[in-house]
């Protein structure tokens, strides 16, 4: 990609200046989380709350270069295009990865950003770097693991979970690196610090200056919701006398965001601006899974053809089906899969040999194939029950009724799997 010149100046959060006239568009991609802070409820299928980690639907990454092309013609003054959850873009690499690439290449003018915990930032900044993304907000809540230990239940890193001030401690030490590297790669820094009385209200400061001298810019220190359902859900919220002698504290180390909105992780326009109902009509079309004229059937795993009642895995051919002029199911076809044994090659040949379907139906599926068909387009929905009700629902209203859906990327078999007809 070669590079652009941007107006760094032209980013709302960073800039306090433009954020009437300037707006932005988080693309919600990344629904997964690596920590689990004691003041957040990731309930994000959520349209009634305007807070971080909600969203009233998920985007695959080609879903959201088509949903941005849609909002630029109702908002054209949208000059950044983010990714802010409604997890963490790095627990969810592929999908933040893929999606700021088709962004940078269709949109080459738009400054893109993200917003993160820092725990998994520091493997993909050279990667940052080449897509040109200019701004990154790191969440950064302490700097001491006896604190942060009060704030965090567990870290994910990599395989291993921990908990207690050891997890405080990795996170830390992942930030720290994090910080640094960006900063070295020319990237601008936003330090976010979620401020908890009683716990970090006086401790933001040591936050700033650490921030500071790692090469952070700007710090925007935010208010505690006491989110229903959340650990801090009863905990006392900073009063507004509070929030002003900490961010006069942290102004001695760094420069002050005090116009954060708590945006959304699908916000959309001006900060401060809630999504209009258009918007949300847009978004929630976006995310379906429905014929197109590419890919008009639908693969189905079953050994009857009556029942979604195979595992993938298992399945030595998959049922193609398509929805009729008078709106039936209709059968097309019964094509092989490529035979088990070549990891995620098999994935993606099944992806290359069932190129025409928009949609895998199946009774049970492991993380591998999930991972690698959602990546090729060819999505894979997890479910029992009729051929019926799950691919003409599909094909209908791009949605699988909730009562018939199971969690996908999980199989209880194992790695070892090799298929017992079980519906795993």
């Amino acid at each position: 990609m070669t590079d652009h010149q941007f107006d760094f100046g032209n980013h709302p959060c960073f800039n306090a200046a433009v954020r009437h006239s300037t707006g932005r568009i988080h693309l919600p991609v990344a629904p997964k989380c690596n920590i689990q802070c004691n003041f957040c409820n990731r309930r994000y299928d959520c349209v009634n709350e305007t807070r971080p980690g909600v969203t009233s639907s998920v985007l695959a990454p080609s879903q959201a270069l088509s949903y941005l092309g849609k909002v630029l013609e109702k908002v054209p003054n949208i000059s950044v295009v983010g990714i802010a959850g409604p997890g963490d873009p790095f627990a969810n690499p592929d999908e933040t990865m893929d999606t700021l690439e088709l962004i940078g290449e269709e949109y080459p003018e738009k400054i893109l950003c993200l917003a993160s915990n820092g725990l998994n930032v520091a493997p993909y900044i050279d990667r940052l770097k080449k897509l040109n993304v200019s701004h990154v907000t790191v969440t950064v809540n302490a700097v001491d693991p006896e604190i942060g230990a009060q704030i965090y239940s567990w870290v994910r890193s990599g395989p291993h979970v921990y908990r207690g001030v050891e997890g405080a401690a990795v996170l830390l030490e992942n930030q720290t690196k994090t910080i640094k590297a960006l900063h070295d790669a020319g990237i601008l820094i936003k330090i976010n610090t979620i401020i908890i009385p009683g716990i970090n209200d006086t401790h933001a400061e040591a936050v700033a200056k650490y921030c500071k001298e790692l090469g952070a810019s700007i710090q925007n220190c935010i208010p505690m919701m006491c989110v229903e359902g959340s650990v801090f859900e009863n905990h006392e919220s900073p009063s507004a006398e509070m929030m002003s002698a900490v961010r006069t504290a942290c102004a001695a180390h760094l420069e002050q965001m005090c116009h954060c909105a708590r945006c959304r992780a699908d916000a959309v326009g001006l900060i401060g601006e809630e999504n209009n109902s258009e918007i949300v009509r847009m978004l929630s079309d976006a995310a379906k899974l429905q014929p197109t004229e590419n890919r008009p059937y639908v693969a189905v795993a079953s050994r009857d053809g009556l029942f979604v009642n195979q595992h993938l895995g298992e399945a030595t051919e998959l049922w193609v089906y398509r929805m009729s002029a008078d709106g039936t199911l209709e059968l097309v076809t019964e094509r092989p899969t490529p035979v088990p044994g070549t990891g995620d090659e098999r994935w993606k040949e099944l992806a290359l040999g069932f190129s025409d379907c928009f949609a895998v139906l199946c009774a049970g599926c492991g993380d591998a194939p999930v991972r690698v068909l959602k990546k090729e387009g060819l999505p894979v929905i997890v479910m029992e029950g009729l051929v019926e009700e799950g691919a003409s629902a599909l094909a209908k209203t791009g949605k699988v009724p909730q009562i018939y859906l199971k969690r996908a990327g999980v199989c209880e078999r194992g790695r070892g799997c090799s298929g017992g007809g079980s519906g795993c």
